[in-house]
C-alpha cells in the first residue's frame, strides 16, 4: 500500500518504521523539511519528502501532527481525492494545543479534525502512548499483544485502517462512527491503557463523557509533576498505570 505520514513525532518514527518494515511504500514530511529526518526512521525503505509530495499518488495519508496543526494540514489535503483515506493520530490537549472553543463546547475531536479537512477520516493510533507504542508491538497472533480502538464512518476507511493497525503491531477493534470516537480520547478507560483485544469493548463502553476532561488533565498535572514539565513523555509501564488507576 502507498502511505504518506506527514509528521515525525513520537507516533510518527513508529509508523514509519513499523510500516515499512511490514512491506508499504512509505514517503514521510515533517514540518522542517527532508533533511531534518533521522536516517534510523528510514532504514526500512521509507523515502523523506516534502509535506506537499507526501500526498501525492498515495492510497493512506496519516497525519501525526499535533491537533493544533491540522488547520494548516487542511491547505495541504484540499485536492486529494475523496477515495484516500485519511487517518488522525491526534488528541486534543488544551496547555499544548491552545483553547479550541468547539471542542470545549462538546464536540467530538474527531469529528473537528473531518471538519477542518474537509474530507472523511478514519481515528487511530491516539489511545496508546507512545513508549508503548515503540517497544510493546508485536507480530500478529502473539500472545500478549496491545490493542487498539479504530473509529471510522466510511467501510472502506475502517477497513484499510485495522490493516495498518495490525501491520504496525497491534491488535485493532472497530470502536464505531467518528461520532462515538470520544470513547477513545484522552481522560477515557481505553486511552493509554495498554489493554487487550477482549478488553477493549468494555472499556469503551464504560466511557463516561462529562468526566473525560478532567480525567484528562488530572493526568496531565500528575505526569507534569512527576517529569518536571508538560511535554516529556513517561515510561510505558507508569503511564498505563496512572491512566488505569484515574479510570478507577
Amino acid at each position: 500500500m502507498k502511505i504518506g505520514i506527514l509528521g515525525t513525532g513520537h507516533i510518527g518514527k513508529t509508523l514509519v518504521r513499523t510500516l515499512s518494515a511490514a512491506g508499504h511504500d512509505l514517503k514521510v514530511a515533517n514540518s522542517r523539511g527532508p533533511g531534518s529526518i533521522d536516517a534510523d526512521i528510514l532504514m526500512n525503505g521509507a523515502r523523506a519528502v516534502t509535506a506537499e509530495e507526501a500526498i501525492v499518488d498515495v492510497d493512506v495519508v496519516i497525519l501525526s501532527i499535533p491537533l493544533n496543526r491540522i488547520p494548516d494540514a487542511a491547505k495541504l489535503l484540499a485536492a486529494i481525492p475523496d477515495e484516500t483515506v485519511v487517518i488522525d493520530t491526534s488528541n486534543y490537549y488544551p496547555h499544548r494545543d491552545g483553547r479550541i472553543d468547539a471542542i470545549e463546547a462538546g464536540q467530538v475531536e474527531s469529528l473537528w479534525v473531518a471538519e477542518q479537512i474537509g474530507h472523511p477520516i478514519a481515528k487511530a493510533w491516539n489511545a496508546i502512548g507512545a513508549a508503548s507504542f515503540a517497544d510493546k508491538g508485536k507480530p500478529t497472533g502473539e500472545p500478549g499483544r496491545i490493542a487498539i480502538p479504530v473509529a471510522a464512518d466510511r467501510d472502506t476507511d475502517r477497513e484499510v485502517t485495522m490493516r495498518l493497525v495490525e501491520d504496525s503491531g497491534l491488535d485493532a477493534v472497530a470502536a464505531g462512527s467518528l461520532a462515538d470516537s470520544w470513547r477513545q480520547q484522552p481522560g477515557s478507560p481505553v486511552y493509554c491503557t495498554d489493554l487487550s483485544r477482549d478488553e477493549i469493548p468494555a472499556a469503551l463502553a464504560a466511557a463516561e463523557r462529562g468526566r473525560l476532561p478532567k480525567r484528562r488533565d488530572l493526568a496531565v498535572a500528575v505526569i507534569t509533576e512527576r517529569m518536571g514539565d508538560g511535554t516529556t513523555n513517561p515510561d510505558a509501564d507508569y503511564l498505563s498505570r496512572l491512566n488505569r488507576a484515574i479510570n478507577q
